[in-house]
């Protein structure tokens, strides 16, 4: 039962949304983002069965909203009670807002700009002139587009200001004045009363206004602060002479003299593409500190995470420092606004789940096992189901090729050409010949040739909640984009689905190609017209829900679709769409069968971190001082009405952990949080390439594995002259062309391990 007591805190992160009965809102912040810058009337009511026809659009290309409301998200069923209790800290820090009367205006520039940053110079300037004239003495903040709030009213209803920007021109001297024509507008009172509802627990839309107000006052002098100029185009002649160069000095005389100093050195071309502008790479600096928005490479990399790599201790004091040098206590526009920050990281009450017992095979001297601090070792065991190879062979590579370019091509073959499984090792690695390292690669040639390395002891026994007892297949989906810079490339969508039962540990995956960041898996039902056969049925579910019972023999009466990389403003948009997809995948198979569907998302890419109460108590700590495998967070910096949690599954081995954020949408099982929660750390016990429990549930770590396996398969890229390049993947037009099939013998195996 939910504490009457408990205070909850509110992440920005969340989508949809209102308060308690008294005059202030507790509302939470992640400090990496504030420094920076009616349950379903078709719901099962039972577990087994359902009652009501399934939710399902007659054309699955419709147009689907964002703001599409036609289903609601599966509400919290209660807390979690599984576990040992304990207490750690969070880096979401608790505001209060104080009851006051907040305005919203629409702002129009004239004449029109496109860029916020230069539409919040305009506003920065007509506040600095007349606050204290015409805007009454008030402090707006403004979104950089067509909103501006106030705290207040102010003394119009709609006014017009013209306000003057001076364009400095640095590289030839020039100030340029330009006159912009400011209106604002009345448009409502901001109201904070669904935020209020939403925090005593009532299901409400989301409190949008409320929540965006709240992170524009935050981030304005936060911004203000942290302004850093991004290139130094100034000369040293311009820098020692202070009545500026001229146009015509500048080309006359500089310019022909650095021509001829570096006649070899091209241009750099800065600005963008609708306005391009070319200036002479010499008289140029690159201020340090820019983030690379590129891929990096291997060496870049362990770089990059090894001055970033800081344990908890040490990222908590700098979490701390960074609110202190913030002063959010002084800060201007939280004053006007009436917010105030605690500068006390949260605690928050959370568990410790148990470690599941494993299961190895009865011929070894150690049959079972319960892993210690989220680890355990190969030493006396052997794998419970052993693959049989009778043919094998051993290719050297390293004295022709890279290691990288030899296994993308050689991947690319067997996979989709001649149905063989391969297993690359770096030479590196080789050399070292580390007991360590050829257990984990036995480990991998094990699942991938059909074998199982380890099953939970539970499901051997038939004792996993809502698992062992209907025939149940375990989904996990993820799409992988392309990196920044690569604007043709296709994004890669895969599925994988477990393959055995009761023991969930087998997964056989499919891949497709869809269109360039396109979020939503084009193909996991698809139909299409045959001349001979009419209408098609196929996708990506409707094969794995085949092959499950190909394989044992039952069709699945349940569905657990845990789904990586949604971010919450896409919640509503793959719900809808992929939900309604695995309707008609199974439809398509038998026209009453609708076996119960569970839908989580699973989300590592987020600023939460959870920090040991006492970092000094190494009851309460592993070896590398983060908290314990097994931690989960329900309360406070969670949802007060969905369900989602926190979940550290894994050991630290370097830095701070990074919990994994499970958000279930929907639920026809009726999972309560224990069992949901238990299930998802226990499954991460189960993963096939390592004998340590991982950080995210293992379905979903598979997907990603598989769709950053089908990028080998597509045909290399093509170079353009001007040193573009695109993958023969993107067909001309909006079109894609589908990646080469896997073979038969490939796809029903873990071969993407």
């Amino acid at each position: 039962m939910r504490d009457p007591e408990q205070k909850h805190v509110i992440s920005k992160r969340i989508p949809r949304g209102n308060n308690n009965n008294n005059n202030n809102v507790q509302k939470q912040f992640s400090v990496e983002e504030t420094t920076e810058h009616k349950s379903v009337g078709n719901r099962r009511q039972g577990r087994r069965r359902g009652k009501g026809k399934p939710l399902m659009l007659e054309d699955s290309t419709v147009k689907i909203s964002s703001d599409d409301k036609r289903l609601m998200f599966h509400r919290r069923p209660g807390f979690g009670q599984l576990g040992t209790k304990c207490v750690v800290k969070a880096n979401h820090f608790l505001a209060d807002l104080a009851d006051m009367e907040l305005t919203q205006y629409s702002v129009l520039v004239i004449p029109e700009v496109n860029s916020t940053k230069l539409n919040k110079t305009i506003m920065t300037q007509l506040i600095k002139v007349y606050r204290n004239t015409d805007l009454g003495m008030k402090l707006p903040v403004y979104d950089g587009r067509r909103a501006l709030y106030t705290a207040g009213r102010l003394p119009f209803i709609s006014k017009q200001f013209t306000v003057a920007i001076e364009d400095d021109i640095e590289w030839i001297g020039i100030t340029k004045q330009r006159e912009f024509t400011v209106s604002i507008e009345f448009v409502a009172h901001a109201s904070m009363s669904q935020l209020r509802e939403l925090l005593s627990g009532k299901q409400v839309d989301t409190p949008s206004e409320a929540l965006k107000l709240v992170d524009l006052v935050l981030k304005e002098l936060t911004a203000q602060r942290m302004w850093i100029t991004i290139m130094e185009r100034l000369l040293p002649e311009y820098k020692t002479n202070p009545d500026g160069i001229i146009t015509k000095h500048w080309y006359g005389t500089i310019y022909t003299r650095l021509k001829k100093e570096h006649p070899h050195l091209p241009c750099l071309q800065v600005g963008n593409q609708k306005k391009v502008n070319y200036m002479p790479m010499e008289a140029c600096k690159i201020v340090e500190g820019q983030r690379r928005t590129k891929g990096l490479n291997n060496k870049q990399i362990t770089s990059l995470l090894k001055f970033s790599c800081q344990r908890p201790k040490e990222q908590e004091k700098e979490i701390l420092q960074t609110m202190h040098q913030n002063g959010y206590k002084d800060d201007p526009y939280a004053k006007e606004f009436g917010i105030t920050i605690d500068e006390t990281p949260t605690s928050i009450d959370a568990r410790v789940l148990p470690a599941p017992w494993l299961k190895y095979n009865d011929s070894g001297k150690q049959k079972e096992v319960l892993p210690q601090m989220g680890q355990w070792n190969m030493k006396d065991k052997k794998v419970i189901n052993g693959s049989v190879i009778n043919y094998w062979a051993c290719i050297n590579f390293s004295r022709t090729v890279t290691d990288s370019a030899a296994q993308s091509d050689l991947k690319r073959i067997c996979e989709t050409d001649l149905g063989l499984i391969s297993q690359c090792c770096l030479t590196k690695y080789v050399l070292k010949i580390s007991k360590q390292y050829l257990s984990n690669v036995s480990l991998k040639i094990n699942v991938k040739m059909g074998g199982r390395n380890t099953v939970l002891l539970d499901a051997l026994r038939w004792k996993v909640p809502l698992v062992s007892d209907i025939p149940t297949i375990i989904f996990g989906a993820d799409v992988t984009h392309p990196e920044s810079g690569e604007d043709s490339n296709p994004s890669i969508a895969a599925v994988v689905a477990s393959q055995d039962w009761p023991e969930v540990t087998k997964y056989a995956g499919l891949v497709s190609a869809q269109p360039h960041r396109q979020e939503l898996i084009q193909d996991l039902y698809k139909t299409w017209q045959d001349p001979q056969r009419g209408k098609v049925n196929g996708g990506m579910i409707r094969e794995l829900l085949l092959s499950f019972e190909k394989a044992t023999g039952k069709k699945p009466l349940r569905i657990i679709f845990y789904r990586d990389g949604v971010s919450d403003g896409q919640f509503y948009q793959v719900l809808l769409y992929e939900l309604d997809a695995i309707r008609k995948a199974c439809a398509s198979l038998e026209p009453n069968y609708q076996p119960p569907v569970t839908f989580i998302v699973v989300q590592k890419r987020h600023h939460t971190r959870l920090f040991p109460s006492n970092h000094n108590d190494r009851k309460s700590t592993d070896k590398s001082g983060n908290i314990l495998p097994g931690t989960v967070v329900d309360t406070k910096i969670c949802h007060p009405v969905e369900f989602d949690f926190y979940l550290c599954s894994h050991a630290g081995i370097q830095g701070t952990s990074r919990p994994a954020h499970y958000h279930v949408l929907w639920d026809e099982n009726n999972f309560s949080a224990d069992e949901i929660q238990s299930l998802t750390n226990n499954l991460c016990y189960t993963y096939a390439r390592c004998t340590r429990s991982v950080s995210v549930v293992p379905p979903a770590y598979y997907a990603h594995l598989a769709a950053y396996r089908a990028r080998f398969y597509m045909e290399p890229e093509v170079q353009h002259d001007n040193g573009s390049a695109h993958s023969m993947c993107m067909v001309k037009g909006a079109g894609v062309r589908p990646l080469p099939a896997l073979k038969e013998k490939v796809k029903n195996v873990m071969f993407y391990c």
